[in-house]
């Protein structure tokens, strides 16, 4: 895995993503971690809805975290860069940031995924999609 791989997802504030004052609502830098992170696994070479229908494992959050560092206005263009920090046997950590096109950090977190079965129990992570994220972005011949 290579820590220092990111992958860049370009996004722009709806109006529907603001509120009275015009900045972005907090709660939606989380939709857009999520965002990010179903884009790095594609990059990766999968989607999460086929690891979920091939294997039976999700990637349940048990851990969120956002700083706010710059407030996103409506209509403003910026990237979700999302960079895989760490991969064990049963757990995973994402990391981002919220950067504008000017290059300005407005948000950085993380995320840390359990990989679970359809009753909610630990399990390992399957090896074939573990080894996408181990090769990491455009690692994989596989496309999304």
């Amino acid at each position: 895995m290579n820590p220092s791989a990111a992958v860049d997802f370009p996004l722009r504030v709806r109006y529907a993503e603001t509120d009275q004052m015009g900045f972005a609502y907090y709660a939606n830098h989380l939709v857009w971690f999520e965002v990010g992170r179903a884009e790095f696994c594609r990059k990766a070479g999968f989607s999460y809805e086929e690891m979920e229908r091939t294997t039976g494992s999700f990637l349940i959050v048990v851990e969120a975290y956002c700083r706010y560092l710059r407030p996103l206005r409506y209509d403003t263009a910026f990237l979700v860069r999302t960079r895989l920090e760490q991969l064990r046997s049963k757990t995973l950590r994402f990391s981002y940031e919220l950067l504008t096109d000017s290059g300005e950090l407005c948000a950085r977190g993380y995320t840390k995924h359990a990989v679970t079965g359809k009753d909610g129990r630990l399990k390992r992570f399957p090896e074939e999609y573990r080894a996408y994220l181990s090769a990491g972005p455009g690692g994989n011949e596989k496309g999304p």
